[in-house]
């Protein structure tokens, strides 16, 4: 007991103003740490102060305000004790962010490279907004986004992927993630419980609609997108689809199978969510125009910053149909009332005044150099490897020659040699494209990788190329 009391002993001498508080923050810790145990009988508030050098009022203040808090239990005439309200110590706080496996290279897809981020052009446009944005800008904004950020986007998308953009059918929404949890969320209470994914496909999308309880059929891809039998064997009257550059496989979807994807959203009265999560980056041409042009009322079209900035800005935006809008800018509206006001009106000023257009032009030079640097490095130490999809986005698909197989043994090895790599096989959602992807059955030798390029520097990319040789 002795010790706990010299637990206290800086919190007497801090100053007057602030010794009060301080020494009911010292107690309160003391009853959390578990270092004054339940059942402890506290001093009387005579004897404290005497041991403290403080007045007697002050820890008489200190024991009612923790006793009315639960901390402390008192009766007439029976003292003071700690109570059993607090049952564990504090936790820490723990950082359960996705971090790099720390390997000697890692492939793994799905990252930009962060040191590009701007942070003097975003700085900058900070300083503007905060100096600008009246008062009442401050106060809970439309659910839908600021009408300022909303009239940007409608421009940009309009402008860089061909989308019809109405301002008032935008939603502004913390990524990809929100955009699709809201439209499935929306669509069970519409009736729907089941939706299309591509197979291979994003694993994200599978648990987004679970998490709205709507259940996941997998759905196989041929060489011009989802294959279109199985769609119509399904019965599902929504599906998930990457067409501007399909995840993982690579491929863009054909003008054919786009617009046999939209003549199937007709006939059954059905939904496209089109997923255009890094279609601002084309190598060889101009990036192809977004599904969503092509029909409005049947396509709610989904992107973010996360590729293009960074993913922990948690900032995308989601165009919906004209008959869904009222209904998912209500779910916005009951899941987080809406979007942080100054994140949207610093990232409208970034696209009005042209720093996202340079931006996305510094990140098309960059990925374009690493994914000429991945696949000079696979001709160099693969010979007879192939590099298929199109030369677009973050990663690109490697098939290796039979010779290293088989894929479950080269995996093993070029992981023991410090090297993270995922395969094709990986993205399968069980179902038969899960074992051979777009481009038909593989054979059982086949090393079919996803390679991700955008995080790594060419050095980097070269090193881990060769490191993946040599382990094999």
């Amino acid at each position: 007991m002795t010790s706990a009391w010299e637990l206290l002993l800086p919190a007497a001498s801090a100053p007057a103003r602030a010794r009060g508080r301080a020494l009911q923050e010292a107690l309160r810790d003391a009853v959390r740490s578990g270092r004054l145990a339940v059942g402890t009988r506290l001093p009387s508030s005579r004897d404290l102060a005497a041991d403290l050098g403080v007045s007697r009022g002050l820890v008489t203040e200190a024991y009612e305000q923790l006793t009315a808090e639960g901390y402390l239990r008192s009766g007439r005439g029976a003292g003071t004790w700690v109570g059993d309200a607090v049952r564990a110590a504090r936790p820490r706080a723990r950082d359960l962010a996705p971090r790099s496996s720390g390997d000697l290279a890692d492939f793994v897809p799905g990252t930009p490279d962060l040191s590009l981020f701007p942070r003097s052009a975003w700085a900058a446009a900070q300083r503007s907004v905060l100096t600008d944005l009246p008062h009442e800008s401050l106060g809970y904004p439309d659910p839908r986004g600021l009408p300022r950020l909303r009239s940007a986007l409608a421009e940009l998308l309009a402008r860089r992927r061909g989308v019809v953009a109405d301002p008032e059918r935008i939603v502004v929404v913390s990524g990809v993630a929100q955009a699709t949890a809201l439209l499935a969320g929306v669509l069970h209470a519409r009736g729907t419980r089941t939706a299309g994914v591509e197979d291979p496909g994003s694993p994200q999308h599978c648990a987004l609609y679970a998490s709205a309880g709507v259940g996941t059929v997998s759905l196989p891809l041929d060489d011009e997108g989802l294959a279109l039998g199985p769609l119509h064997d399904s019965g599902v009257r929504a599906v998930v689809t990457t067409p501007a550059h399909q995840f993982p496989t690579g491929i863009a979807y054909s003008a054919r199978r786009r617009a046999e994807l939209l003549a199937w959203a007709r006939s059954v009265d059905g939904l496209v969510l089109e997923d255009d999560y890094d279609g601002d980056f084309r190598y060889d041409r101009a990036p192809v125009g977004a599904l969503q042009g092509l029909d409005p009322e049947r396509v709610a079209y989904t992107g973010s910053v996360s590729k293009s900035l960074a993913p922990g800005l948690r900032l995308g935006w989601l165009l919906v149909p004209d008959w869904l809008a009222d209904d998912v800018v209500e779910r916005k509206r009951t899941t987080d009332l809406g979007h942080p006001t100054l994140d949207q009106a610093l990232f409208a000023r970034f696209v009005e005044h042209g720093d996202y257009d340079r931006q996305l032009r510094v990140c098309q030079r960059a990925y374009r150099e690493r994914r000429d640097a991945l696949v000079a490095a696979l001709t160099e130490h693969f010979a007879g490897s192939r590099v298929t999809g199109i030369a677009a986005g973050l990663h690109a698909i490697a098939t290796l020659p039979e010779r290293y197989g088989p894929e479950d043994r080269f995996l093993a090895r070029v992981g023991e040699a410090g090297v993270a790599v995922r395969s094709l096989t990986a993205y399968g959602h069980g179902g038969a494209a899960g074992a051979q992807g777009a481009g038909g059955p593989r054979s059982p030798g086949q090393v079919r990788l996803v390679l991700g390029y955008a995080h790594l520097t060419p050095g980097r990319i070269r090193a881990g190329v060769a490191r993946m040789a040599a382990a094999v």
